[in-house]
């Protein structure tokens, strides 16, 4: 097989299934572990394809354009969830003004925040009820109330953050992409954080290890706009990504 044509073809399957592996890759195209990992090496630098440990992801992405419910995304990665969180509550000092989006990530950080001189401010119900119960002073942005991910949106709820001026702010985000930035699949929370974000003096996207390479239909921000915060990281989504934390769980 001509090198071009094994090009094409690994380029079709990472782009077909988001990611693919070396395994996949030598099943499929039917060439040695070296041979794949020579193309991958070619393919990363000439920006066709971004190289990670034991495969490839897609640069255009999987799509999504609906949220699951709150409930099935609690049940996912929950180990690496559970290291960002502990790392972002860490970063939370007592003179800050804090803004935490709704999402299952930030959730988690909840119960490793022990400082109580800061302020918070949430669009997520539950978030402002635990808040609450560990003494914290906490605000509740006013608007429409989302079921699917349990946040408040709208533009009451837009015009309340547009008065706030925040030290520090914690995101969860469906998707990232050099190309489209953070994602999510619905407008009127994009609208939410894109305010939230541009409310902030630091801004933190909280996502693990399986958002890279994924889109949803809606960009809130840059990947240059906020430092994220993830569970395993390698070399090349280090370079791809420079304002990239990796928390070691």
């Amino acid at each position: 097989m001509l090198t071009e044509e094994r090009f094409a073809r690994i380029i079709a399957l990472v782009d077909r299934k988001g990611s693919a592996t070396v395994a996949e890759m030598m099943r499929e195209i039917e060439a040695s572990e070296s041979t794949i990992r020579r193309d991958l090496e070619t393919l990363d630098k000439t920006g066709q394809l971004i190289k990670v440990r034991g495969g490839a992801i897609s640069k255009k992405g999987s799509y999504s354009t609906r949220d699951d419910e709150v409930v099935l995304r609690q049940q996912r990665n929950v180990d690496a969830k559970e290291s960002i969180a502990k790392y972002a509550a860490s970063l939370i000092e007592s003179h800050d003004f804090v803004y935490i989006d709704a999402g299952t990530t930030t959730e988690k950080m909840l119960k490793y925040i022990n400082n109580h001189e800061a302020v918070y401010v949430t669009n997520a119900v539950s978030h402002a009820m635990k808040l609450a119960s560990i003494g914290c002073t906490v605000f509740i942005l006013g608007g429409e109330f989302k079921y699917a991910t349990e946040a408040i949106v709208g533009e009451e709820a837009i015009a309340s953050l547009s008065k706030y001026n925040f030290t520090k702010g914690f995101f969860g985000t469906n998707g990232i992409t050099v190309k489209n930035g953070f994602t999510t699949p619905e407008i009127k929370e994009a609208l939410i954080k894109r305010q939230a974000m541009a409310s902030c003096k630091q801004c933190y996207v909280l996502a693990d290890h399986s958002k890279f390479g994924e889109i949803s239909s809606v960009s809130f921000g840059g990947v240059d706009e906020a430092t994220i915060i993830t569970d395993k990281t390698d070399d090349n989504l280090k370079r791809t990504y420079k304002n990239l934390v990796e928390v070691v769980q």
